[in-house]
Parts: structure tokens; sequence; C-alpha cells
């Protein structure tokens, strides 16, 4: 494919508090390529010349969330790099040739809001009509974590006994071991109004100081955590580890198999990944956003859940499209077998678990490596988790957690509550951290699959969600004047919201302010969309933001739930016009 050259518009340089997002981008890539050029294969720099980030209109270039973070630059470099990795393997792939790598600015802002913009038959995540569409509420949500709001709530930021310090409880997807720690019952069925709940939580929460609630947390192998500005975060041991870690690690897990060409395909020549089959083990965002990423160039990503354990439906309308889904329970002998004879196969592996919890099931990055070593072709396992540090031995690195976990202790929560003018934390609104941590993984992957093709052997990718919030935090807040000016610009019921308000109201209040001021990320032309069978009616998701010179990216299937497909790498359907879309 040729990428075209975009219709953009000039950097925005005028005006009092303006920031050219473009720039920024420029500055965040440089910083970005430099500082893990060692992960990096010689051949991926190659490209960090051909870069051009674009925009439609000067909503892409312009800082578009009420955030202080250089979200969008981050998140844009991030697609760059990824842009440099696809062209370099479709270059081992075919002929070699200069590729233009186009980041599309407007689609960088709707990617990270993708959980917010995907919609079925035109209900998106905020419609209370989107349950009757999503029969997977009963199938996945298995503990009422996410349909009951006293349940759900048991995942938010509270105030301990002593003033001024936080602590982020998380029920996760079961609610009842965090909130009987706590003290209080499990189920309290006429508790439903939104501030009642939070009133209630709190209450309870305030019963600890920080250090208490850390170890309540830890006896009983929660995934809450303090909430730390970013200069107490980087005086703990964990952080002080994790400053001398790049973004990811890419690691040889042993070289004693072949380099393994591309194989050749019939079906789509022009995705860099094709003919690359990835099992997908995660759950929620982080993890799955590697999978999408890495089905949009082409890889057939096997995504495979457990029955008995609980995921969140909604996301699985966003993180699952590109993929086959399919159901195994990895305790059972019958499933053990079925899985075994799809790793035969496999070619990488994305593990989004509780660092050790795969391990435990009998499959061991290094036993893996050792098999895949006996079958004459090395593995890539990509590894995506919390706190990260697991190559350190630091001391969280087993913890487990979410986004809003390592924004708590990361200190982004701190700068976005100083940025609302408060003397306290708040969450940032979406699952922005999700969506970078993705992206780190995915080039991380793509590290390696370069490596195991052009050196042979398998590889160790490694990241986590507090890495992505480390580079983020390096790149600094925005200027002060933009500051002021998204505070003027942006709706004041936004400003309204509190340290415990939960992601979801942070989330939403966002989106009706940013939906006011910049319309036109929710336009059709930036959006696709495609039937899928699996829901039941049309679903729309926001459109790749990267282009590459002379391969295609996007997905081929429309998205399913969890467990829809046969585990089996066989008779996968594809849509080959939705590439161009």
């Amino acid at each position: 494919m040729t990428v075209k050259q975009p219709k953009t518009v000039p950097p925005t340089t005028v005006g009092p508090g303006s920031r050219s997002v473009s720039e920024g981008a420029k500055d965040a890539f440089k910083t970005l390529w430099q500082s893990i050029k060692a992960e990096l294969p010689r051949e991926f720099l190659r490209y960090v010349g051909h870069v051009i980030f674009s925009s439609y209109s000067q909503t892409g270039d312009v800082v578009c969330f009420p955030c202080p973070l250089r979200e969008q630059e981050a998140v844009a470099a991030l697609k760059a790099l990824e842009g440099c990795a696809a062209a370099a393997i479709a270059d081992i792939r075919r002929t070699k040739r200069e590729r233009i790598i186009n980041v599309t600015l407007e689609r960088v802002a709707s990617f990270l809001m993708s959980a917010y913009i995907t919609n079925i038959d035109g209900l998106d995540k905020c419609n209370t009509k989107i349950k009757e569409r999503i029969p997977e509420y009963k199938d996945t949500d298995l503990n009422q974590a996410q349909s009951n709001i006293y349940r759900r709530l048991s995942a938010g930021l509270y105030e301990s006994r002593n003033q001024g310090e936080y602590y982020h409880i998380h029920g996760s997807l079961e609610a009842t071991t965090t909130l009987e720690m706590l003290g209080l019952p499990a189920f309290v069925p006429n508790l439903t109004d939104y501030h009642d709940c939070i009133n209630v939580i709190e209450g309870a929460v305030r019963q600890f100081s920080r250090a208490e609630l850390d170890r309540l947390n830890q006896e009983h192998r929660q995934a809450g955590a303090p909430v730390l500005t970013s200069e107490m975060y980087q005086k703990t041991a964990h952080g002080q580890a994790m400053s001398s870690l790049p973004l990811f690690t890419v690691r040889p897990l042993g070289m004693d198999a072949p380099p393994v060409p591309f194989a050749e395909s019939m079906s789509n020549p022009d995705q860099c990944l094709q003919g690359i089959r990835v099992i997908e083990l995660c759950r929620v965002i982080a993890g799955p956003t590697i999978g999408r990423i890495l089905a949009a160039h082409g890889a057939s990503v096997l995504k495979i859940t457990s029955p008995q354990l609980p995921d969140v439906p909604f996301f699985q309308l966003d993180v699952n499209t590109g993929k086959h889904t399919a159901s195994l329970h990895l305790k059972d002998a019958d499933d053990v077998d079925v899985f075994e004879s799809l790793l035969a196969t496999a070619d990488v592996i994305i593990d989004g678990y509780r660092p050790g919890v795969i391990a435990r099931l009998g499959y061991r990055p290094e036993d893996l490596a050792a098999k895949a070593a006996q079958r004459g072709k090395g593995i890539v396992y990509v590894v995506e988790d919390c706190f990260g540090g697991t190559e350190k031995g630091a001391e969280w690195a087993g913890r487990p957690g979410w986004q809003q976990i390592a924004d708590c202790v990361t200190g982004v929560a701190w700068e976005q509550g100083r940025f609302m003018g408060l003397n306290e934390p708040i969450v940032p609104p979406f699952p922005m951290s999700d969506y970078g941590t993705g992206c780190v993984g995915a080039i991380a992957a793509l590290s390696g699959i370069y490596r195991r093709a052009t050196q042979g052997g398998s590889w160790m990718c490694r990241t986590s969600l507090s890495q992505y919030d480390i580079f983020l935090l390096s790149l600094g807040t925005y200027p002060t004047d933009v500051q002021e000016k998204l505070r003027r610009e942006h709706d004041p019921h936004f400003f309204e919201l509190r340290h415990n308000d939960s992601v979801e109201e942070v989330s939403q209040r966002a989106l009706y302010s940013i939906k006011y001021l910049h319309p036109e990320l929710f336009m059709d032309h930036m959006t696709q969309s495609a039937h899928s069978e699996a829901f039941g009616g049309v679903v729309t998701w926001p459109k790749e933001p990267l282009e590459v010179e002379g391969i295609k990216i996007g997905h081929v299937r429309p998205t399913r739930p969890n467990g829809y497909d046969k585990p089996t790498w066989e008779g996968w359907e594809e849509d080959n016009t939705l590439l161009g879309a």
C-alpha cells in the first residue's frame, strides 16, 4: 500500500496556552528511541527519520484531554516506533525499500478513548442499554464486580485515617475479599446510590492508616496500593530499582533454535505479521491491546480465557477486535491437551497475569523455550504486568495490579489532582495508561519477532503499566499556560471531581467535555464499522492511527466476546475489505 500524503494543517504556534502536539510528539519520539536503543534491532532505528506526525485539522495538533501529562505525544511516539518496527519486518519479508511512516494525531486521541468510542448499533459504554446487547455481562462478570455499583466501587481511591494520605483499594474482578478485609459486607442489596456507596466504603478505609491498608492488601493478596507522588515513588526501594530499567526489555531465553524466516502466505501478503500465531493469555485492557495491535499487523491472535475467571464484559467489544477467542481451563486435563496442541505451533505468547501465575500452571518461559528449541523454532514470550521489575527482583514486582494502581503508585494520579487545583490525587480519565502499555508491549513483541527471524533463539520481552507511567512522567507536564488554557476551556463540571470519584465518573465527565470541544474526534470518518455475528450487531471502532508505506495495517475480522471460537488455528474467517475501510 502507498501511504497517502495526508492533508495536514500547520502546527499550532499562536496564542497563549497553545501547544503543538506534533512538535511535542517529535520530541517524545526522539526521547523514546534514544532511551531504548539497546532494546531495539538496529534496523528499526533506520526508519526514525521517516516518520511524519500529521493531522486533518487543528484538533489533531492541540491538547484535547483535561490532563497535565503528555498522553497524546507519548502514544503518538509509540505508534511511530511501532511503524519503524513494522517497516523493518516488511523489509525482510519483501523487497527492501524506503517507507514513509505516518501517525495521524486525531486517531491517536481517539485510540486513547477507544473503550468509550467503540459501540454496537450506536450503544456505547455510557449507554445504560448496553447490557441488554452484551449478554456476556452474565457470563464473564461472574462476581457482579461491574453490575453491582457497591461492589464496583470497591476499586477506588480513598483517604486513609491520616489526613492527606490516600490508598487505592482494588476489589479487582472479585470484590468480596477487599470489602470483607475492610470489615464491610460483600453485598448490600439496598445500597445503590453512587455517593452513598462511596461514603460507606471511604468510611471503612478511614479506619486504617495507609501502612495498615498496605499490609492488609498484601496479606489478602489484593491489588491495592498507596497513592504516592512521583517524588515519593522514586524514593521507594521499588522505584529506585525501576529507575535503572528501560521502558521495556528484550532478552534471549535461549539461542538453541535457528533463525525463523517468515512463512509465505497466499492471503493478506501486505501485512507484516501474516503467518505469525499468537496465544494471548490476558484479561481487561493492557495485555489484550498488545494482541489487538499484533492482529492489526496480520498475526493470528487467539485469546484464551478460563470460563472460571471473570472479565469486564464491555471491554471485550473493544480489545477483541481482529482475534479469535476460545475458552480453556488450564487445570482441566482435557483442556490442557488442547492448549498444548496450540502451543506446538505458536510463535508468540502474551502473558498479562500476575507474575508467576502461568508458570505455576506448568508453563515457565524457560521450559517453553526449551520445547521450542526441540521443534527447531523459538518462541517470543511477552510479559505485561502492573509494577514491573521482575528481572531486577524489585520489591513490588510480584504484586497484582491494574491501570489505576500503577497511576496511583507512580505519581500520575497526584499530577492529575494538582492540575485540577486540588491538594489530593485523582485518577485520570480513560484507560490511557492501559493503551499506552499495550503499545509498548507490541513494540517489544515486534522486537522479539524480528530477532527470532534474524538471529534465531527464543526471546523474553517484558514491560509494565508502571514503566509506561515512568516514561510518561519523564516527558514532563504541560507548561503552566497550556494547563491554564485547558482549565478555562473544559467543562467546569469536570473540575468538581474529587479524589474518591470513580474512574468511570471521571471518564464520563471528561468525555462530555471533549465531545463539546473537539467533535471532530467523534465524526464518522474517524471510525470503521463491521457486522459482528458474535455480538449480533454492527460494531464501530476507531481507525488505526498508523500507516506504513507498502503494507496494510488493520483487522480482517470484527470483534467477538471471550470464548466464542473453537480452540484451533484452522478455518479462521477473513474479511479483507476491512483493511481498506
